[in-house]
């Protein structure tokens, strides 16, 4: 698949899926992982997929994990599930590895090595950037999230909807739609999230929990990081962008994964069609954050500087300083490729 292709799941591709899963020994260790700095739609997605899958198969061995340190982002931290969560240190070559959410292998690190060592690698996925790493790849970008790729899944192997399921994969629609903002929020998708509520899922609550919690100090470094936003007419467009240090999140006491939201109010900017923020990941390393409105692909712009994404959604990742991943990004802008084709 190339970047741009919006080429859903053959029927031949769901059937490979199916028959792998099915053909597992009692017994089977089965790994799911998801990226690096994992959001909504990521853990949403591998939690809800595990949870289902230990209903399908109970002798199954189910773990879950992601590269990097074990840290749960709040809000997601009480999603269902979470018990099956453990270190990717702990990880030992499973029977069987489903991924979740990555656009490419990089975003995996040192898991991409189980992967590509496993009997049975299958990738779910949604992003349009992803070309297909697994031996079985379940790639929909014309899916608003990975959640309704893995229900997809879930309801081809017969495992039906339960309050737990559900709101781990309402919690990942509900995160990549924007809270059914975006313009990804089709009919099939209140379809689905009518389904999920049908259940007795706490609706209120968990969008209390997903959009309108943050802890003061998480507000005071957001009013830190937007008064530094910067206004600029990158490629000849509105680009509005402001970044975050490590010395912010030290001096207002927050977790890296407390920024993740940071993107949304930057995005308001009404004179910018680009919105970034460049995030802290350690010292001299960052990850970068862009939403489009419309006028720039910003999947190419990610998939360029080595990172993956979504037309409207994108990032990657970057060593060096703020002022040097700014410029490699206002480089792309000038590179007209990235503009949507407005007929």
């Amino acid at each position: 698949m190339t970047l741009g292709q919006a080429v859903r799941p053959t029927p031949g591709e769901w059937d490979a899926a199916v028959s792998a899963l099915r053909g597992l020994p009692p017994g089977a260790r089965v790994l799911l992982a998801c990226h690096v700095n994992p959001d909504g739609d990521a853990l949403g997605s591998m939690l809800g997929f595990a949870l289902g899958l230990r209903r399908f198969a109970p002798s199954f061995v189910i773990e879950a994990t992601f590269p990097g340190p074990m840290v749960v982002p709040a809000p997601f931290d009480r999603l269902p599930g979470a018990s099956m969560l453990v270190p990717e240190s702990a990880v030992s070559l499973p029977d069987a590895m489903l991924v979740f959410d990555a656009a490419s292998i990089e975003r995996l690190g040192a898991l991409a090595a189980t992967l590509t060592s496993t009997p049975v690698g299958i990738v779910l996925d949604h992003h349009a950037s992803n070309a297909g790493f697994g031996a079985i790849n379940l790639i929909d970008p014309t899916a608003a999230a990975t959640s309704v790729v893995a229900e997809g899944l879930l309801s081809r192997l017969g495992v039906a909807l339960d309050p737990e399921i559900a709101e781990c994969l309402y919690v990942a629609l509900a995160t990549d739609t924007g809270s059914f903002k975006h313009g990804s929020t089709t009919p099939a998708v209140h379809e689905l999230a009518a389904r999920l509520i049908a259940t007795g899922i706490p609706v209120g609550d968990i969008s209390r929990r997903l959009f309108d919690t943050r802890p003061y100090g998480a507000v005071r470094l957001f009013g830190a990081a937007l008064a530094r936003t910067v206004l600029e007419p990158a490629g000849g467009l509105g680009l509005a962008w402001t970044y975050v240090t490590l010395e912010d999140l030290a001096e207002f006491g927050q977790p890296a994964g407390a920024v993740e939201a940071l993107i949304d109010s930057v995005r308001c900017v009404a004179e910018a069609d680009l919105a970034c923020v460049v995030k802290p990941v350690g010292p001299g390393e960052w990850s970068v954050s862009m939403r489009s409105k419309g006028a720039v692909d910003v999947s190419r712009v990610a998939v360029g500087l080595g990172g993956g994404g979504h037309r409207f959604a994108a990032g990657f990742s970057a060593g060096g300083t703020v002022e040097s991943v700014m410029a490699s990004i206002r480089a792309a802008l000038a590179d007209r490729v990235v503009l949507v084709d407005q007929g």
